[in-house]
């Protein structure tokens, strides 16, 4: 007898530049096209995911070889996005001026996400922010 089953945690390791962006949203696709209500995280997680790589990509001061690190996976009824870098800044939330044209990408996060933070990598190089996406409510059924 077959049973569905949860996908289980995704890691991938990119390269660290703004062009691999777009490789860990289609990662993170991939990923929940496997969930029976994937489609209910997509638009909040892909936003999060994106903007927690590029900060990663821009703001890490780690060496130039390294990789950025994501890792998907569902906890309980929540989707948990972690982005690890090898950089010692922590990322803070500021808030940006109306003539800023970047320095929001963490107020989007702390308003999408239900809940987020950062904390050092094991072994003590680097951090990792991650993230909680709740679900999107599911669309009422219309009756006629």
């Amino acid at each position: 007898m077959l049973t569905a089953r949860r996908p289980r945690a995704f890691v991938a390791r990119l390269d660290a530049r703004v062009e691999s962006t777009p490789l860990a949203r289609y990662l993170l696709r991939a990923y929940l096209a496997a969930l029976p209500s994937g489609d209910r995280y997509r638009d909040t997680a892909e936003l999060l995911l994106g903007e927690l790589f590029a900060n990663a990509v821009q703001h890490s001061d780690g060496p130039d070889d390294c990789h950025i690190e994501i890792r998907i996976s569902l906890c309980g009824s929540r989707l948990r996005l972690e982005v690890h870098d090898a950089g010692t800044g922590r990322p803070t939330l500021r808030t940006a001026s109306p003539d800023d044209e970047c320095g929001r990408g963490l107020f989007l996060v702390d308003e999408l996400a239900e809940r987020w933070g950062h904390c050092s990598r094991p072994g003590g190089i680097g951090k990792f922010v991650w993230v909680l996406v709740a679900p999107a409510p599911a669309p009422a059924l219309v009756t006629v």
